[in-house]
């Protein structure tokens, strides 16, 4: 008895890149890594100490709060990601760092 694998580079849609990741999913992650760029310019400045006060102590752990997030970013974990690209997508980032300089 054969079965059938799922080949996405010969569906109709041809969607899968070699790591197999969709499209969209793809697009997703372009759209992420402009997100992050974005991030990085406007707010790499930042203290990581300012960041904790917004997002909690566990904010881009092992790293001093003088430090900056551009410093850490590429290093961040996906949870800390998340936060920081929902925030800066919906408009509230700066407005948060502003109000935890204060």
């Amino acid at each position: 008895m054969q079965v059938a694998l799922h080949d996405c580079h010969s569906s109709p849609r041809r969607g899968c890149s070699p790591t197999g990741t969709t499209e969209s999913g793809m697009s997703k992650n372009l759209d992420n890594r402009n997100h992050d760029g974005e991030i990085g310019q406007k707010h790499g400045a930042t203290p990581i100490g300012v960041l904790r006060k917004i997002y909690g102590q566990g904010f881009a752990a092992g790293y001093p709060p003088t430090d900056q997030l551009s410093a850490a970013f590429s290093y961040l974990n996906e949870t800390a990601l998340s936060q920081l690209r929902r925030d800066f997508k919906t408009g509230h980032l700066g407005h948060k760092i502003t109000n935890a300089s204060s």
